[in-house]
């Protein structure tokens, strides 16, 4: 896999409701996306940064959604799914996969901010096409699965101040 360079072109991929219950279950706090990208980033060049978001019809969700974008994300919105029985359902798996897939033949590396593990063979399908993969998550609720599969781990738990608002 290519060492880290400058002219590396990076994309980002961040599970935003992955993040969001993650932080709140362990820590009661929210992710500082500002600071979640640079790290992401390195000093690399940033081709894409995506924030896949879930519309709950939350009060707050819409300024959220803009400071994503003002911290430079694209936000992908999906509309939280509520069953007959009760049940709700959101998640954007297949959407990061094929957004992963399409940009690992543009970028040098990919950058997923999730623990899911659902993302595992999603990491190692673009390693074997030669693409870098680098995992940046909360090390309690990450797989570790997912983090065998990437080139690098980034256990934002470990700087919590770092990453949490």
């Amino acid at each position: 896999m290519p060492p880290l360079h400058p002219d590396q072109r990076v994309a980002v991929l961040a599970d935003a409701r992955n993040l969001y219950h993650t932080t709140h279950s362990l820590y009661s706090r929210n992710v500082d996306y500002t600071e979640l990208l640079d790290t992401a980033v390195q000093d690399r060049r940033l081709v894409r940064a995506i924030a896949y978001v879930v519309r709950a019809h939350a009060p707050e969700e819409e300024s959220f959604f803009d400071a994503l974008d003002d911290i430079g994300f694209e936000t992908r919105i999906k509309d939280l799914k509520t069953f007959s029985d009760g049940t709700k359902k959101a998640d954007w798996d297949v959407g990061i996969s094929l957004d992963a897939v399409t940009l690992a033949e543009k970028v040098d590396t990919i950058v997923i901010c999730s623990g899911d593990g659902d993302f595992t063979r999603l990491c190692s399908h673009i390693r074997h096409e030669g693409t870098r993969v680098e995992v940046m998550s909360f090390g309690p609720s990450t797989a570790e699965t997912l983090v065998d599969a990437a080139d690098s781990f980034v256990d934002l738990s470990e700087q919590k101040e770092r990453f949490l608002l």
